[in-house]
C-alpha cells in the first residue's frame, strides 16, 4: 500500500471518529427551524407556500366510552380520543443533519393549528388537555386530545326501552371554507367501528352497533364550509328497565284480573283501589324517565296508561257489582218483613175469628142451650182458619225469592262476562304492544 493510501485511510477513520461524536438535541431543530414562540411565521396564517392549494387535515375519532344519554334533556355524552394530522410546509429539516432525529415534541401555541369545533357540543369542555403536538421532518403536524363531548341529540324514545339511538359528531372549520381546509377522515366507518368496539372501556346500559363517517358541506355567507359528520348508532340494553319497571306493572295487572275470584265483594274492592294507587306511583316514575315532549308517543307510556285505563274499568265494573248486591240485598229484606206484617194481620185476623168463634159459642149456647158444641169441631175451624192464611201468605215469599235468585245470576253471569271481555282485550293488546316494540 502506497503512503497516499495510507494517509487517505488514516483522513478517512478521523473524519468517522468526529462524526460519530457528534452530539445532537432537538433543540437544534427548532433553532434550525427558528421556531420560537414569538415567531409569528408559524402560528398566525395557515402554513402553505401556494395559499391555492387547500390544506388537508386527516382527521379520525376513537370512542373510548359512552358516559351517558340523558332522555330527560335529550343530551349524549362520548369520550372521543380525536386525532389530526396535516402537513406544514415551513417545516422540513434533513435528519441525518441532526443524528437520525424525526420528530419534535413542541407545545401547541408554537404553530398554527386548525380551527376545528363539533357543531353539536352544547357545552364548553372543562378539564386539561393536552398541551403537545408531534413534528416530523417532512412538515407532518399530529395533535391528539381526548375530550368529554357535552352535545345534544335528538332521541327517539318511541321504542323506549327497546329502541335505538342515533347521535352525531360533526366536525367543521369554522373561519377557513372548503377552499383552504379540506376534512378527510383517516379511518373508514368500518375501520372506526372496529376499532371502537376495541377499545370501549364502558357502554353503561347502551350497546354500541357501528359508527359510520360521511363528508358534507354547508353554505354560509356564499361560503362552502366541508364537514366531517361521525353518525354514532347505539342500543339501550333493555334488561334492567324491564326488571325494574315493565314487569312491575305487569305484576299488577295479573293482580287484577286474579282479584275477581275474591269472593268477599267490599275486600275485592279495597284490593282493587290499592293496585290502582301502585299504578299511579308508576306513572311518577315514568314521567322521571320520558321526556316531556316527543314527536310520537312512547310504547312504554301507552303500555302502562292503557293498563291503568283496564284496571280503571275493572274497579268500575268491582264498584257496579257491590252496588247492585246492595239493591238486591235491599229487595230481600223488603221481602223479608212483609210475610210479617202478613203474620201480624193473621194474628189479628186470629184473634177476630177466635173471638167470633167464641161469641157464636156463646151465642149458641144461649140459643141452643141443649146443644152441646163439640171441642174437637172448634179446633178443626181454627186450623182451617191457618191454612187458609198460610195458603195466602207462601206464595208471596217463594216469588220474592226467585226475583232474589234471578238478580243474583245476572250479577254473577254479568261479572263472569265482563272477566272474559277483560281477559281478551288484554291478551290482545298486550300481543300488539309486543308486536310493536319488536318489528317496528
Amino acid at each position: 500500500m502506497s503512503p497516499v493510501s495510507v494517509c487517505a485511510f488514516c483522513l478517512l477513520l478521523l473524519i468517522e471518529g468526529v462524526l460519530s461524536k457528534q452530539v445532537c438535541s432537538k433543540q437544534d431543530v427548532l433553532e434550525y427551524l427558528n421556531l420560537t414562540r414569538g415567531n409569528e411565521k408559524f402560528t398566525t396564517c395557515r402554513p402553505a407556500l401556494d395559499w391555492t392549494k387547500p390544506t388537508v387535515v386527516y382527521f379520525d375519532i376513537h370512542l373510548f366510552c359512552i358516559l351517558s344519554v340523558i332522555e330527560k334533556s335529550q343530551i349524549f355524552v362520548p369520550f372521543l380520543w380525536m386525532t389530526a394530522r396535516w402537513n406544514n410546509d415551513l417545516i422540513l429539516w434533513d435528519p441525518e443533519d441532526f443524528c437520525g432525529i424525526t420528530d419534535v415534541v413542541l407545545p401547541k401555541e408554537m404553530l398554527w393549528l386548525p380551527d376545528l369545533f363539533i357543531l353539536e357540543a352544547i357545552e364548553k369542555e372543562e378539564g386539561p388537555q393536552n398541551p403537545y403536538l408531534t413534528i416530523t421532518y417532512d412538515g407532518n403536524v399530529t395533535m391528539e386530545d381526548d375530550h368529554k363531548i357535552i352535545s345534544t341529540c335528538a332521541l327517539n324514545v318511541h321504542k323506549f326501552p327497546f329502541d335505538t339511538q342515533t347521535c352525531h359528531i360533526t366536525v367543521f372549520s369554522v373561519n377557513h371554507s372548503d377552499r383552504e381546509i379540506k376534512l378527510v377522515p383517516a379511518s373508514n366507518s368500518t375501520k372506526a367501528t372496529q376499532m371502537a368496539r376495541d377499545i370501549l372501556l364502558t357502554q353503561g346500559e347502551w350497546e354500541l352497533l357501528n359508527i359510520s363517517i360521511s363528508n358534507q358541506y354547508m353554505l354560509y355567507e356564499g361560503q362552502s364550509f366541508q364537514t366531517l359528520k361521525y353518525t354514532i348508532s347505539i342500543r339501550r340494553m333493555p334488561l334492567m328497565h324491564f326488571i325494574n319497571f315493565q314487569l312491575p306493572v305487569l305484576i299488577f295487572l295479573i293482580l287484577d284480573l286474579a282479584s275477581f275470584f275474591i269472593p268477599d265483594r267490599p275486600e275485592k274492592l279495597s284490593f282493587k283501589v290499592t293496585v290502582l294507587l301502585a299504578m299511579s306511583v308508576l306513572l311518577l316514575v315514568l314521567n322521571d324517565i320520558l321526556p316531556s315532549k316527543s314527536h310520537k308517543c312512547p310504547l312504554i307510556a301507552a303500555y302502562v296508561i292503557s293498563i291503568f285505563c283496564f284496571m280503571f274499568l275493572s274497579l268500575l265494573e268491582t264498584i257496579l257489582e257491590v252496588y247492585l248486591l246492595q239493591l238486591i240485598s235491599e229487595q230481600d229484606t223488603k221481602v223479608v218483613q212483609s210475610p210479617e206484617d202478613h203474620n201480624s194481620e193473621a194474628a189479628v185476623c186470629k184473634g177476630e175469628c177466635s173471638d167470633g168463634i167464641f161469641s157464636s159459642k156463646v151465642e149458641s149456647q144461649e140459643t141452643y142451650s141443649k146443644e152441646k158444641v163439640n171441642d174437637v169441631h172448634l179446633l178443626q175451624r181454627i186450623l182451617g182458619e191457618l191454612q187458609t192464611i198460610k195458603h195466602a201468605l207462601v206464595p208471596h215469599s217463594v216469588e220474592g225469592k226467585t226475583r232474589q235468585n234471578q238478580w243474583l245470576r245476572l250479577v254473577t253471569w254479568f261479572n263472569r262476562g265482563f272477566f272474559v271481555v277483560y281477559l281478551i282485550s288484554v291478551s290482545i293488546f298486550l300481543g300488539l304492544i309486543i308486536q310493536e316494540w319488536e318489528f317496528e
